[in-house]
Parts: structure tokens; C-alpha cells; sequence
């Protein structure tokens, strides 16, 4: 029994880095992105490698098991474990340095593969393999897994590019690994002297040999290297420290042949003919992981062929050399570098679209990446999908054709017990097969537990027993991440699935996705980790709240990871009441970004609506959620009583407002938002009164004397907009309702004037629009209605059909109350979801006469002008009540007002701007609704240049709670703020979100503006 106690302490006094011992540290590093799951004592971050070696010598001390870890992406298993985790991520972290001349770099464990590639690019060098998840694995995983990727027809594995290593032992011994036995330990050579005739025909012949221990690269022959024989070995035989990396010389132009084929097996069969061209990629895909909009010939598969050259002429010329020369359907060549990054994310992306189905159920790896001579790839992958067929089990294959691996993610049912026989069973078949193909069982993963327990049928007893004799003379007293490779663990155990409650909880989200269980939404996650990238990606949200603090926990993989073990009980033990998962999610900015820039669609803002509502379930919340969720209430309030003034007079007091800030939650640093003196719906039924009156003295010669003069008088109609009775909805006998159809040449939004029948839509007053940023609304109105859209105000009284008889039959309809629609956003962002559904149903009963689909087959337009409220339609809506057949129809009736001027008004050509714009497409927009519109309705106008990606980090309520301040402006300095600064005076700053452009003004003293009121100051300069 492990001295718990002892070892923390031990670790503590021991080790200058962080040791964590408590239920978030361990809950963050029980799985990496495999099958697997075990439970962690502690999490150890040294410092350096006197940490390292410290670390290892209390663990000893104590019989405590080492794992080392980088970035979590593990496919086998091998990141795992039940002892110590040493993370490198947190410290050592750097490029030691970069010699350009000798083409080497020396780095430390965990440096992410795409910083060294960065420091590589200006001396026109790069690292050579190039996993797919190169923006967050690091250097020491990829050593320790032997990595590769897409470019390793042309540049090999890591092991190839591997000079040097500085490992310590499992005693605690360092060591520098190099060529001719250079830090072998004793015993080591005289093992392999003594099977020099088994080493040199025990191991196939084929590029991407990864299973096993690599002992024939210490065959003399080979110059007896240690450094590469230890790439591969899953620290198993030693912690590495530092790095001396080879870098190759990196094309200065590229061009990208896609090749279509009728299915994946004649893709299979033509890469290995492709090879003689000296091509940089065979990359295969099949159609299943491909979007139909994805721009790529015609075809069932294709292969990703890249060319390099010295001029883009050249590299243009060797593509072309490799179209003329490949048996194709079809293909293209691109060039342009932003178009093959967008086909290689499509190839990235794969090992996480691949974790679902096309019908949406869910596969898994585990039999992810065997390789075999690429001649024998498309007979194998026959023998392959026959497999497939005969165990009723489905699979896409992808991956690495041109040296014969191949990627897939097969729908196991890893939940029963009759699901984990039939993976037992087919994963020792297909190692059959895979042998009989010459080849060998992982390709570029590893073995971890996924296959090390199989390598007795590829390499037979006697060399597995040999693997066993080196492992012991590395790591005598076996606490080097055993259970991997030799020895191994059963392919079938620790499953992660198996601590998952067998039922479905209870939740209040339909997550009509996931079949309505919480648990499988949770299991999306599959550890591939986009959310840990780094970089500032323009066009990428995920995840903000990581890139701000580099924490694990506050990424997106980190908050599943907790939620999955709240669900599991054993080291989040509280369930909804976890404070380890209220703390995680507290810093999510609810953006969704990962709903769409996640691979697998995990959605972490629903789930933390979903979590802050039960754990605050008939318990106190925090202010912040009473006073901005409850936003609507208190605006509304103001209103009735008309006190705009008067909160805008006291939050200008400092005092005043330190103390309102400090009650509600208020972030301290932040200023209180000014009230607009006239709300949006005052402003349009004043207007609307207007036209009215104007229309019945033109027309004042059909009307009796007077007719006229209480035009719009309150109560004038069961629509009636406020006290001065101009409601949009107003029937009177006047003819100047909304759906008037007389000859009043387009007064009304219905009527038919010279340009026929008008398009109409309902212009939805939302929270932010209609009180405390009406001139969005207002122009939004003159542009529409310039573009010939009748708009309308949404409903204010509901409608309900009364029952049969005398009164129904002359008015078949009576008012019901009266409302103001609202889409619920600030109270799902809190959790609030009770209260949420409510204000939806009441929502829903004032729209309902238009979403009756027998009065309405096809449901009005509805535009909505906030980007975070229009997304909460098109999704928490029909989420929150899927029961509600009124709530999809109103999500699929939203449309932003980029996508209103495009679907209502196709011809109409914008006033031209022609201006440079910046700022930041909203992050609800980018993962909800898309801004394709808007990118062809900006570029009409004359506003040049690319909007930032990112999120703004005000994200609604979370930049202004209490805490959160530094977050939220450190999100924004990633990409927004930089590129309002670098504005001239007069670039347009666009910024649709009442939040973006409340964080442009408050942190760079600029104004930002709804894309409305650039096109509604045109017009009217126009």
C-alpha cells in the first residue's frame, strides 16, 4: 500500500516544479486520446532535469510507478497510468537553440512541434515528420512514440531525425544516447551481440515498422545506435530530457495534387506507384470523412500528393508530372497556400471526424494505424473491410498510403460486455491479417495497450522475450510506464467506457446529437486536443480560455476530461456539485467555439449550462447570475418606469458604481454600460405612427373629416406596440396595417407597389438591440427597407385560436398576454434553464400564429441582429424544448442580416464603402451560423480585408463577472485588439456583437459597429 502521504511530501521537498496531488490534477491525466483510462496518484511538472531525477528517485523509493507525458495525444494508451504523470508541458517547454548551419536543434520534452517548426521557418528549415496533430504535440511525445505524418515518404520517422538524447534512467542515472552505443546501459551490448541473427531477420521490412522495441537499430551495421533505438520505446526504458534534433531544408513552393479515385482500395493500389516521382505526400481519404462541400474532384477517394521545388513554377510542374502519370477520375493541382491549408485541415481534422459515423454513431481507435508494404496496401485493405464485414462492424480507412499505413476508427460497442468480446476477438484477427500482409501492427501510434498484448503473433515468442531482457537492463525495477510494450496489460481492461453510469442521467438539453444521453455527449471527446492549440489561427475560435492561461483545465479536452470523471465518481466524487468542475468551467467563455473548430463537435458551453444548472439547483447563485442573467427583467424595468436617465446619472458616479459592481458581480475594472433614452420598439412605433399619419393626410380624401387624427391611439389593435398605440400589427380599417395589399406604392411592409409583391420579414428585438444599442436596429430597418424588405416588429400580444362557435366564427381569434419575445441567452449562459424555458415558451406563444404551420407552411423570415441571440435560437431553442415542434420551426426561420439581404433581396447591390475593415467575426457566429453572407455582403459593399477569428472575451456575461477580467482581456489581445490598433482612422471597425464592440471601446478606446450601420451611413451619404 503506497504511503500516499509520504510520497507528496517526499516529491514536495524534492522537486522545485509543481506537485499535485489534489482531484483536478488527477481527473486531467486519466486518459490521452485512446480507449484507456487509469487513475493517476499524482502529477508531477519539473522544472528540469534535476527534477526529473529527483521525481524518479522518491518514486523508487516509494515502488511508485513514472509516466511521462506530453501533450496527451496518445492513441495506444501509452500516456497513462496509475502512478506519478510527469507533465513537461508546463516548464519544459523550450528550443534550447537552433543551429542553421549544421541543420540541428537542441529542445527540451515538451516543446510543441509547431514552435520548433516556427523557429525552423526563417532559416528556411523545418522538423521533418509532421503529425497531424502538430500544434500541440510535443517533441518528447513524438520521440517516444516513434512518430511520423504526412510528410514521411520524404523525410522518414522521428527516429530518423533524431541525432542525440538526454535520458535519465529509472535509477535515477543519466545518460547521453547517441550512435556506436553511446549511453547504453551495462548489459545492452552484450544482449544484442548475442542475437545479432535474430535482430537482423526477426523484423519486417516495410517504412513504417513501428510495433516493438527498435534492437536492430543497435546492429553494427547501423552504427549501433542507442539514441534511435530508444525512439519508439513509450518511456519505457527512460525519461527523456533534451533533444538534439536533425531539420531538413524545407521547400521554398509547394503544390498540392488531388487525385480521385473510385473508392479507397484503387487509391490504395495507385500510391505506391506514385513514389518513383519523389513525391513530399501520398495522403489517402475516403469520401465518408469528406464534407460534399469540400471542393474536391469527382470521386469516391482521393490521394493528397504534395510536390516541393525551388520556385512555384517547378513545384507547379512536378504536380502536374504526377496528374499525368496517376490512372485518375479526376484532378486538380492548387497552389495558392490558403487553399491547401484548407485541404490539409481537412486531413487533420480526419482523426477526429472519423470518431463518428455518417448516421452519427460512434466509432473508436485502438486498430488505428497498422501499416503494411505500401504494394500490398489495397489487397490488404480488402482482406480489411472483409473483416470489417464478417464481425458487422463498420470503419473509414484514411492515413499514410504512400507508405502503406492506415488510419481508422471502427464503431466498436465498447459499453457491453458482449461489445468487448467482438473487439477482443477482431482486434486478434485482423493481427493475422496484418501479419500475413508482411506487415506490422502500429504504423505511427505505438503499441501502448491497444496492441502490445498481440505482438507475440507479429514478432513470436522468442523476440517478444527478447524486448522483455532489454526493458529489464534499462529499468531494472519495472516502474517506467509498465503495463506497455512488454508485459503488457490486456487490450480489453481499463477501458475508459466502464466507469460510465450504464443508464442515461437526467438533463434538461435534448442533445438530440448524442441520443439525448449526457454521457455520450461527454465521451466526444476523444483527446485529439485542437482545443490545446496555441497559435492565433485567423478564422479559429477554440478554445480561448486555454491560449489565455496554457492550462489543461481550462481547455476544452481538460473540462470533458472533468466531466467524464464526475460522471465516473471516483476522483470527482460530489457529481453536479463538483467544485472541481464548477472551478474548470468557470473560465469558459461559453463561445462555442469547439461546437464547430472541435474535430468531434463537443459543445462545453451547453455542457456548462447544463452543469451550473444542476449545481446550483435549489442552492444560492452568484450575484452576477441574478443581475446579468436576469439582464432582460432589469432593462425592461428601467423602461416601464423610465429611469434611463437616471441609472446612466448614478453609474457615472464613481462610488455609486464601485458599490453597484462590487453587489452585482461586477468586475471592478469595467465600466457599466450606458442605457439608450428611447428603446428600439419606442423608436419603431414612434416611426411607425409616423407613417401612418403622413400616409392618411396623402390619402386624407378617402377618409371621412378626422378620420385620421388618433391614428395609432393606444388599444387601436390586439398587436399594439406600448402607449402610443403604433403596433406593427395594428388591423385597423385604415388600410395602413402590415398587411395591407392596396395601391399605396409600398407604404406598408406588405403592400405591392411599383416593384410588385414585397419581401417581409420580422426584425427581432433582442436585449441588446432594443435597449441598450437601438441605432443597430434602426439601421437595420432603413437598410432593409432600402433593399425593397418590408420589415415588421415581432409580436407583443400572444394570439389563441378560440373553440368552436358563434363568437369564433366572426373572430376566430382572441388575445392572449402580452410579452416581449426573448431568446433566452443570458439565462442558459448562466444555467438558469428553468427559467430559460420559459421565457422560450412565452417566446413561442407570442410567435405562434406564425409558426402554426397550417396557416404557415413556409415559417416568416426572422432576422436577428445580435449574432449570440440568434445562435441561441438556431440552437439552445430547439435544445432546450425538442418536445416543441414550434421551436424548430422558429430556429429554421432565423437568419442573420447578412443572410436576410441575401435570401429576401438577391438583387439588391449595397452602397458601396470602399474602405478597409478590421475586427472580429463573432465567436456564436462562427460556430453556429456561419458568415458566408456576410463575407460575400462586406465584400459587395467595398469593405476590404479579413476579419480576426478568436473570440472578443467579453463573450456576453463572462468579461463582466467578478474574476474573469484579466481572461477576457488577455482573449482579446490574441488577434482582436492587435488589429484594431494597427486601423488607420479610416478603416471601418466591424464588430456585429453588442460585446465585441463593448471590448473594442472599453480596451482600445475605439468604436466598433454592426455591419447595419456602416451600409445604413451609406445609404444615406448615397
Amino acid at each position: 500500500m503506497t504511503d500516499l502521504g509520504g510520497l507528496r511530501a517526499g516529491l514536495a521537498k524534492a522537486v522545485r516544479g509543481e506537485v499535485a496531488f489534489d482531484a483536478t490534477a488527477r481527473a486531467l491525466t486519466t486518459m490521452d486520446a485512446s480507449n484507456y483510462r487509469r487513475v493517476p496518484l499524482g502529477v508531477v511538472s519539473p522544472r528540469d532535469a534535476d527534477d526529473v531525477a529527483a521525481a524518479l528517485t522518491v518514486c523508487r523509493a516509494h515502488g511508485v510507478p513514472v509516466v511521462p507525458r506530453g501533450g496527451g495525444t496518445s492513441i495506444a494508451g501509452q500516456a497513462t497510468g496509475t502512478g506519478v504523470v510527469l507533465d513537461f508541458t508546463r516548464h519544459m517547454n523550450r528550443i534550447v537553440s537552433l543551429d542553421a548551419e549544421s541543420r540541428t536543434a537542441v529542445v527540451q520534452p515538451g516543446v510543441v512541434l509547431d514552435r520548433l517548426q516556427e523557429a525552423a521557418a526563417p532559416h528556411g528549415l523545418r522538423f521533418g515528420p509532421d503529425p497531424a496533430t502538430h500544434s500541440r504535440c510535443t517533441l518528447g511525445g513524438m520521440i517516444g512514440n516513434n512518430s511520423c505524418g504526412s510528410h514521411s515518404v520524404a523525410w522518414g520517422t522521428t527516429a530518423d531525425s533524431v541525432r542525440e538524447l538526454s535520458v535519465v534512467t529509472g535509477r535515477g542515472a543519466r545518460a547521453t544516447l547517441g550512435q556506436h552505443w553511446a549511453g547504453a546501459p551495462d548489459g545492452l551490448r552484450a544482449l544484442v551481440e548475442g542475437e545479432l541473427a535474430r535482430l537482423r531477420t526477426g523484423f519486417p521490412d516495410l517504412p513504417r515498422r513501428i510495433s516493438g522495441y527498435a534492437l536492430d537499430a543497435l546492429l553494427p551495421e547501423k552504427g549501433a545506435d542507442v539514441a534511435r533505438a530508444f525512439c519508439g520505446s513509450e518511456g519505457t526504458w527512460g525519461v527523456l530530457t533534451e533533444a538534439v534534433v536533425r531539420l531538413v531544408e524545407a521547400p521554398p513552393a509547394r503544390a498540392l495534387a488531388v487525385l480521385a479515385y473510385p473508392d479507397e482500395s484503387a487509391a490504395a493500389e495507385a500510391a505506391a506507384g506514385l513514389l518513383p516521382h519523389a513525391p513530399l505526400t501520398v495522403e489517402g481519404m475516403a469520401a465518408d470523412l469528406v464534407p460534399a462541400d469540400a471542393g474536391l474532384p469527382r470521386g469516391g477517394a482521393w490521394l493528397f500528393v504534395e510536390t516541393g521545388g525551388a520556385s512555384q513554377a517547378e513545384a507547379r510542374a512536378r504536380a502536374d508530372a504526377i496528374v499525368r502519370a496517376a490512372d485518375v477520375l479526376d484532378a486538380v493541382v492548387v497552389t495558392d497556400p490558403a487553399g491547401q491549408r484548407a485541404l490539409w485541415r481537412l486531413r487533420e481534422d480526419a482523426s477526429g471526424t472519423a470518431t463518428r459515423m455518417p448516421d452519427g454513431s460512434e466509432a473508436w481507435p485502438g486498430w488505428e494505424d497498422c501499416a503494411v508494404p505500401p504494394a500490398r496496401l489495397g489487397a490488404y485493405l480488402r482482406d480489411f473491410r472483409g473483416l470489417l464485414t464478417a464481425h458487422g462492424l463498420r470503419g473509414t480507412p484514411y492515413g499514410h498510403f504512400g507508405d502503406g499505413c492506415i488510419h481508422v476508427r471502427i464503431d466498436f460497442d465498447l459499453m457491453t460486455t458482449q461489445g468487448v468480446s467482438r473487439f477482443r476477438r477482431f482486434s486478434e484477427e485482423l493481427a493475422d491479417v496484418v501479419v500475413s500482409h508482411g506487415g506490422s501492427l502500429s504504423g505511427e501510434h505505438g503499441d501502448g495497450q491497444a496492441r502490445a498484448e498481440l505482438l507475440p503473433r507479429m514478432y513470436g515468442a522468442e523476440m517478444v522475450g527478447l524486448f522483455e531482457r532489454a526493458k529489464d537492463l534499462w529499468d531494472p525495477d519495472g516502474l517506467l510506464n509498465p503495463g506497455m510494450l512488454v508485459r503488457p496489460h490486456r487490450l480489453d481492461e481499463n477501458l475508459r467506457f466502464a466507469v460510465l453510469p450504464p443508464k442515461p442521467v437526467d438533463v434538461e438539453f435534448g442533445y438530440p446529437a448524442d441520443g439525448g444521453d449526457f454521457s455520450a455527449a461527454v465521451r466526444r471527446c476523444v483527446g485529439v486536443a485542437k482545443c490545446r492549440t496555441t497559435e492565433s489561427t485567423s478564422g479559429s475560435v477554440m478554445c480561448p480560455s486555454f491560449r489565455a492561461t496554457g492550462e489543461e483545465e481550462h481547455s476544452t479536452r481538460g473540462r470533458a476530461r472533468l466531466l467524464h470523471e464526475m460522471l465516473a465518481g471516483e476522483v470527482v466524487t460530489d457529481g453536479w456539485r463538483s467544485t472541481e468542475v464548477r472551478d474548470a468551467l468557470d473560465l469558459c467563455l461559453s463561445c462555442k467555439g469547439c461546437r464547430s473548430d472541435c474535430p468531434v463537435g463537443v459543445d462545453m458551453a451547453t455542457y456548462k449550462a447544463e452543469f451550473l444548472h444542476h449545481h446550483y439547483e435549489g442552492r444560492r447563485r452568484p450575484a452576477a447570475h441574478y443581475v446579468m442573467g436576469r439582464l432582460p427583467v432589469w432593462l425592461a424595468a428601467v423602461t416601464r418606469t423610465h429611469s434611463a436617465w437616471l441609472v446612466n446619472s448614478l453609474a457615472a458616479v464613481g462610488p455609486l458604481a464601485a458599490v453597484a459592481k462590487r453587489l452585482g458581480g461586477i468586475a471592478p475594472e469595467r465600466e457599466i454600460p450606458r442605457l439608450a433614452r428611447e428603446t428600439f420598439s419606442r423608436w419603431w412605433g414612434r416611426r411607425f405612427k409616423e407613417q401612418v399619419q403622413r400616409m392618411m393626410r396623402e390619402r386624407a380624401h378617402e377618409f371621412p373629416a378626422g378620420a385620421g387624427d388618433d391614428a395609432g391611439d393606444a388599444g387601436a389593435g390586439p398587436f399594439d406596440e406600448g402607449d402610443d398605440g403604433a403596433g406593427p400589427f395594428d388591423e385597423r380599417e385604415d388600410d395602413a396595417g402590415p398587411f395591407d395589399k392596396g395601391e399605396d406604392d409600398g407604404e406598408g411592409p406588405f403592400a405591392e407597389g411599383r416593384g410588385g409583391p414585397r419581401e417581409t420579414a420580422f426584425l427581432w428585438p433582442d436585449t441588446f438591440t432594443e435597449y441598450l444599442s437601438p441605432s443597430v436596429g434602426q439601421a437595420a430597418v432603413r437598410v432593409l427597407e432600402a433593399a425593397g424588405v418590408g420589415v415588421l416588429l415581432t409580436p407583443t400580444v400572444a394570439m389563441k385560436k378560440m373553440a368552436a362557435g358563434y363568437g369564433a366564427s366572426l373572430h376566430p381569434w382572441s388575445v392572449g398576454r402580452r410579452g416581449r419575445v426573448c431568446c433566452g441567452l443570458t439565462y442558459v449562459s448562466t444555467g438558469q434553464l428553468d427559467r430559460a424555458r420559459t421565457v422560450m415558451r412565452r417566446t413561442l406563444d407570442l410567435m405562434g400564429v406564425f409558426l402554426d404551420p397550417f396557416l404557415y407552411p413556409h415559417s416568416p423570415a426572422v432576422v436577428v441582429l445580435e449574432p449570440s441571440c440568434a445562435a441561441a435560437l438556431r440552437t439552445d431553442l430547439p435544445e432546450l424544448l425538442p418536445d416543441d415542434p414550434r421551436a424548430a420551426r422558429l430556429a429554421a426561420a432565423v437568419l442573420t442580416f447578412a443572410e436576410a439581404l441575401e435570401r429576401l433581396a438577391p438583387d439588391w447591390t449595397p452602397p458601396p464603402v470602399n474602405r478597409p475593415a478590421v475586427g472580429q467575426t463573432h465567436c456564436h457566429q462562427h460556430a453556429v451560423l456561419g458568415d458566408a453572407a456576410d463575407r460575400r455582403l462586406r465584400e459587395a459593399a467595398g469593405l476590404t480585408g479579413t476579419l480576426a477569428g478568436g473570440c472578443c472575451g467579453l463573450a456576453g456575461n463572462f468579461g463582466f463577472e467578478r474574476g474573469h477580467y484579466a481572461v477576457s482581456a488577455a482573449c482579446a489581445e490574441e488577434q482582436l485588439l492587435p488589429a484594431v490598433r494597427e486601423a488607420t482612422d479610416d478603416t471601418v471597425i466591424l464588430a456585429d456583437g453588442f460585446s465585441c464592440r463593448t471590448q473594442v471601446e472599453q480596451l482600445a478606446g475605439r468604436k466598433g459597429r454592426h455591419l447595419a450601420e456602416v451600409l445604413a451611413e451609406a445609404l444615406a451619404e448615397g
